[in-house]
């Protein structure tokens, strides 16, 4: 079951909620519903991904948890906030000493899984942070990108 409001909640969110599956095309339909056409393949991609982590990892695809996006368009940039049920786990953070931002940094060793769909992650959206829990994913996309005044003369 898919429960989809549009209703504003706090600054204009729209909230789709759903049992975990890994059936995603209505929701990602939905998500990218009003994503300009030259972003939606990528965005595609790193939704489904991002999904399918909340849906499989986060809630090892049990039906009575569910996954909740809520999504929004602030300041021309993208927001995607998707929450699971699941126990979590330890995200790196920026306090973190060993914290290193390089997308490579998520590649899995060998030829394992693991990893590599953080690292698409990073590599798709702008902004990709986690709760300290590891059980809400924040991803944002920059819509356009502002030129930056040059300080020269």
């Amino acid at each position: 079951m898919i429960t989809i409001s549009l209703r504003p909640v706090g600054r204009y969110w729209g909230t789709i909620s759903f049992a975990s599956t890994l059936y995603l095309c209505p929701i990602l339909d939905l998500l990218l519903a009003e994503i300009p056409p030259t972003l939606q393949a990528e965005l595609r991609l790193g939704l489904q991904e991002a999904l399918v982590n909340a849906a499989k990892h986060g809630n090892n695809l049990d039906p009575s948890k569910t996954v909740v996006v809520r999504f929004s368009l602030i300041d021309n940039q993208y927001w995607w906030i998707i929450s699971d049920q699941g126990s979590g786990f330890a995200p790196a953070s920026d306090s973190d000493a060993d914290y290193d931002p390089d997308p490579i940094d998520y590649l899995p060793p060998d030829e394992a899984e693991s990893g590599r769909g953080l690292c698409l992650l990073h590599q798709i959206f702008d902004q990709v942070e986690w709760n300290r829990k590891g059980t809400e994913l924040r991803l944002c996309k920059q819509l356009e990108h502002r030129p930056r005044l040059s300080l020269r003369r």
